[in-house]
């Protein structure tokens, strides 16, 4: 019996070196998908407790662990209000990643721990207040009344979508209906993923109006001209048909994930991307591109601290989206491809911006057609407009037309971002149609339902 307690005693002293070995291995050198959970953990709450107000727990649980990979349910977080910090890890203590808030720039994912570094980009550019008595667009207010055929398609759950946050309707310049989630309301910045993007080529529009980029610029980067990168214009970034190699797929440790959680300049990652394919003939969607893009319109602009309040000055104050937060990398670069947060009715505001041509309050934000030109079918791509904006409803990749099939007019086009987020513009209607909300793609929501009832109704 001896025998046998000693044999127990000794397999369970080696389960327990053996469970002690693989907590050491994890805290010392985790991998790398462990520290993406973290790294996206730790963000995600930073942005929706410093910049929306959310609770961190909540965020935590619905935005981050209920949708996401498996290993995000085993993520914990610290918040440090004081500090302006959240750090995460698997267990709360293993493959630990820290984000921090910045004065006016959101939160930065922090990879290498240099959070007095990250701390450095500020601005302090603060936005004007928004005017709350006054009829939207100029201000914040909402004519109560509403259609009746309106209110019924944006109470319907099955056209709004599961986890829907906000869906503003703007006829002729107009809200003509809006409905918000539970917990959300007008005042509630939302993350409009790849939506970003849009609003970095816009944002590359206002200096190229400012004569300081042109859409024809080669040689962008300065080891790009040493090999065929070189032939690489802006016009191939901005229709994502650069030829440079780019993982866009979110459920590993690729490219894109990488890039947003694993390096502290995201663009320099981008930047040393080797060709793959031929410039301007194949079409290859990129986060990648749209940071390169921010680096570029940064780099234009030439005194960094100007360049850090430009989004504001230039684009968000003049359209009135006082609430707008373009968030940076830890080295100072904004994150064009991911991380605007905005209310719905800022997101709103920059729809009707579209839809007006690049024009607000009579002001000619954007050089003339150029708006024309970012929604004009890409050489690459019959599906993808010259200026990250989709000419195809989400899911409709694949199958060009089916837009039109389903009864939208054909110069409909798109903002798209992850997890459920559009803004739709129809010029022929004057309608833009705002949805936000968390809505993973695997429950294959389609917003052109919703959007199609809508312009019968208001036709």
């Amino acid at each position: 019996m001896r025998i046998v307690v000693k044999i127990v005693k000794w397999l369970l002293g080696l389960v327990v070196l053996a469970i002690a070995a693989l907590f050491a291995w994890l805290y010392i050198a985790p991998p790398e998908l462990i520290r993406v959970g973290s790294g996206y953990s730790a963000k995600i709450v930073c942005s929706n407790v410093f910049i929306a107000g959310r609770d961190a727990n909540e965020v935590l649980a619905v935005d981050v662990q209920a949708p996401g990979h498996p290993l995000l349910r085993l993520m914990k977080v610290q918040v440090d209000k004081e500090r302006g910090m959240v750090s995460a890890g698997l267990f709360g203590v293993l493959g630990r990643s820290v984000a921090v808030a910045r004065d006016g720039l959101g939160c930065a994912s922090v990879p290498d721990g240099n959070t007095g570094k990250a701390r450095q980009t500020v601005t302090y550019a603060e936005p004007a207040a928004a005017r709350q008595d006054a009829l939207w667009p100029e201000g914040e207010r909402v004519d109560a009344s509403q259609a009746p055929e309106i209110a019924k398609i944006l109470d319907d759950a099955a056209m709004a979508g599961t986890g829907m946050r906000a869906v503003v309707v703007v006829k002729n310049g107009h809200i003509v209906g809006e409905r918000y989630g539970d917990g959300f309301s007008p005042k509630t910045p939302l993350l409009g993923w790849s939506m970003t993007k849009t609003v970095n080529a816009a944002i590359v529009g206002t200096l190229v109006k400012d004569g300081k980029m042109a859409v024809t610029n080669q040689g962008l980067f300065g080891p790009w001209k040493a090999d065929g990168r070189a032939a690489i214009s802006l016009a191939d970034m901005m229709a994502m048909s650069s030829g440079l190699e780019f993982n866009e797929d979110y459920g590993d440790v690729a490219d894109v994930t990488r890039m947003l959680y694993l390096e502290p300049d995201m663009a320099g990652f981008a930047e040393s991307k080797p060709l793959t394919g031929k410039v301007g003939k194949v079409f290859s969607y990129s986060s990648g591109t749209a940071v390169m893009l921010s680096r570029l319109w940064q780099d234009a602009i030439g005194d960094k601290d100007k360049a850090l309040t430009w989004p504001r000055t230039a684009l968000f104050e003049p359209l009135g989206m006082h609430s707008a937060v373009l968030e940076t990398d830890e080295q100072g670069t904004f994150v064009g491809s991911s991380y605007l947060y905005a209310t719905a009715h800022d997101w709103a505001r920059f729809g009707q911006f579209l839809l007006q041509g690049g024009v607000w309050n009579g002001n000619e934000i954007l050089p003339a057609g150029f708006v024309d030109w970012m929604r004009e079918p890409a050489s690459a791509s019959k599906v993808y407009g010259r200026g990250q904006v989709w000419i195809e409803a989400p899911g409709d990749e694949e199958n060009p037309g089916a837009g039109v099939a389903a009864g939208l007019p054909k110069d409909t086009y798109w903002m798209e971002g992850h997890d459920g987020q559009t803004v739709a513009i129809i010029p022929s209607e004057q309608l833009v149609v705002v949805r936000l909300g968390l809505t993973p793609a695997k429950l294959n929501y389609r917003p052109q339902a919703m959007l199609a009832a809508l312009v019968k109704a208001l036709h």
